[in-house]
């Protein structure tokens, strides 16, 4: 039997750049796992100057699990064109003032188990003008891949098999 597909979940593909390294780290199960910022800039036709012109910028935390995970944090850099597909979450978070920590970071995901990894690369709500509450969007990722209309790639294959030393070979010497 293969993997169970997610049903009524909003599958989405974005194009932007990566806003951060990856951080990588394994779950307590051993589960590989990365997280990224993509930012995605909209552009709009400016008619009035005839040219191309930036409109707002949207930021995507990007999680990856499994070998994807492992793959992203060899693959991707800060500023890279990325396009990623996956499905999208909207959570609202909150910060504990009393224990100092961020609730509501997801920890399960496709991994299973709670992650044992970095925490927020910034304060995100310790501080005294900052809020205690906000509203996160997440892309749980199938794929994440260099977009190709801005540059080349080259691809390497991962080996999933891990070759025994000493392994006995079915031929025989004279």
């Amino acid at each position: 039997m293969g993997e169970a597909w997610p049903v009524n979940e909003s599958w989405v593909t974005v194009v932007g750049n990566a806003a951060t390294r990856p951080d990588f780290w394994e779950t307590a199960a051993g589960v590989a796992v990365a997280r990224f910022r993509l930012a995605v800039t909209v552009r709009r036709w400016d008619r009035g100057r005839d040219a191309w012109a930036d409109a707002y910028t949207s930021f995507y935390t990007v999680w990856a699990w499994r070998t994807l995970a492992a793959n992203v944090a060899g693959s991707v850099s800060l500023g890279e064109p990325l396009v990623v597909h996956g499905t999208l979450r909207v959570r609202e978070r909150e910060w504990d003032r009393e224990r100092e920590r961020e609730r509501g970071r997801p920890l399960q995901g496709e991994g299973g188990g709670a992650a044992v990894g970095p925490g927020p690369a910034v304060d995100s709500g310790g501080g005294p003008n900052q809020p205690s509450r906000w509203v996160t969007a997440e892309i749980d990722a199938m794929a994440v891949g260099h977009d190709l209309t801005r540059g080349t790639s080259a691809f390497r294959r991962v080996s999933q098999a891990k070759p025994l030393l000493n392994a006995p070979t079915r031929t025989t010497s004279p």
